[in-house]
């Protein structure tokens, strides 16, 4: 059976831990994730079939409604982006950059998704919460149309739940820039 995600930001540690517990209770989930983010907010992934996952989290939302951030469901989430999350994926230094960065963790695992899925591009690094003051960056890579495609359908989801700090695709960064990253 496939696996939907679903991932939730609260700005308190303690309310976070409580509702983690709350979800776990609430539906046949598992947890991926639960800890401490940057700066002093509380990040909670959670898997299994996506009516659980959606039950779990619109129970979090609405039993700790003044404390939620951010909440996203994924259904269908693409498999560079689960790689991209846990560390483990390899992206290409070549062709073109693009970068889409939100203020939370949630918007950015999503925009991630919808810009891999958008057109034929490899996401080269997604960074979420820590050390970077709470907020989320994905970098991607590709042929600058694609990624430019990309970028734009990421970064407008972002703006549509208020969440997009800002985004930029170089077309072609230079040779020390991909050393550097």
């Amino acid at each position: 059976m496939f696996k939907a995600i679903g991932v939730i930001e609260l700005k308190s540690i303690p309310k976070g831990v409580e509702a983690a517990d709350s979800a776990l209770k609430s539906a046949g989930i598992e947890m991926v994730s639960s800890h401490p983010s940057c700066p002093g907010k509380y990040e909670i992934v959670l898997t299994g079939a996506i009516s659980d996952v959606t039950v779990a989290v619109e129970h979090v939302k609405s039993r700790f409604d003044g404390y939620v951030i951010d909440a996203s469901v994924m259904g269908r989430i693409d498999e560079q982006v689960i790689r991209a999350l846990f560390g483990t994926q390899v992206g290409s230094r070549s062709g073109s950059l693009g970068l889409i960065e939100t203020f939370s963790a949630p918007s950015a695992i999503k925009a991630a998704d919808i810009a891999v899925k958008t057109s034929k591009v490899e996401i080269y690094d997604l960074r979420v919460s820590r050390g970077m003051g709470g907020k989320g960056v994905v970098m991607i890579t590709g042929d600058v149309g694609d990624v430019t495609a990309a970028v734009e359908a990421g970064a407008n989801y972002a703006k549509s739940v208020s969440t997009l700090s800002s985004f930029t695709v170089i077309p072609a960064p230079h040779e020390e820039l991909w050393k550097q990253m």
